[in-house]
């Protein structure tokens, strides 16, 4: 971080800044990584909006955008440094969710592979193939999307039979 922008931000919002140099970012999974980026975007998405606030009141004095703007450097250099923040932060998050995402494939496939090599298990009570009910986590997005199709259908009849 510049020493010129570093003179706008209070020791907690440096502190912020500090946890998203690519050296702190290696240090961290996949969750904290998510935490970080969640308090780096409200933290730009503030000083963003704060900068634009002042810049629209101060425009009607100044009779232009552009003066008004430049009226306000300190929410301009404040957003411009958190959003340089988000940005390292996302794409370090994105690295590790693809990595995890990875990761997790290879484990299922792995547990598949072991799994057909075997002999089947019995199917848990009421979860059989003459049951009509598959566990939530074999649930395919298709199965999910047409459940919840049916559901909101039974309640868009049953709301115009109430309207009656």
């Amino acid at each position: 971080m510049n020493k010129a922008f570093r003179k706008h931000l209070t020791d907690a919002e440096v502190q912020l800044i500090e946890e998203t140099k690519p050296a702190a970012l290696a240090e961290l999974d996949e969750d904290e990584l998510g935490d970080l980026h969640d308090r780096v975007r409200r933290a730009s998405s503030k000083y963003r909006k704060l900068h634009r606030r002042q810049a629209s009141a101060q425009v009607r004095s100044d009779r232009g955008r552009g003066k008004a703007a430049a009226k306000n450097p300190r929410s301009a250099v404040k957003a411009e440094v958190f959003e340089d923040a988000l940005a390292r932060v996302s794409r370090a998050l994105s690295k590790a969710a693809k990595a995890s995402a990875a990761e997790l494939k290879a484990e299922r496939l792995a547990a598949a592979k072991a799994g057909s090599a075997g002999p089947k298990k019995a199917p848990a009570p009421g979860q059989g193939p003459g049951s009509g009910r598959t566990p939530a986590k074999r649930r395919s997005p298709v199965v999910k999307k047409k459940n919840a199709s049916t559901l909101a259908a039974g309640s868009r009849r049953q709301a115009k039979r109430d309207a009656r």
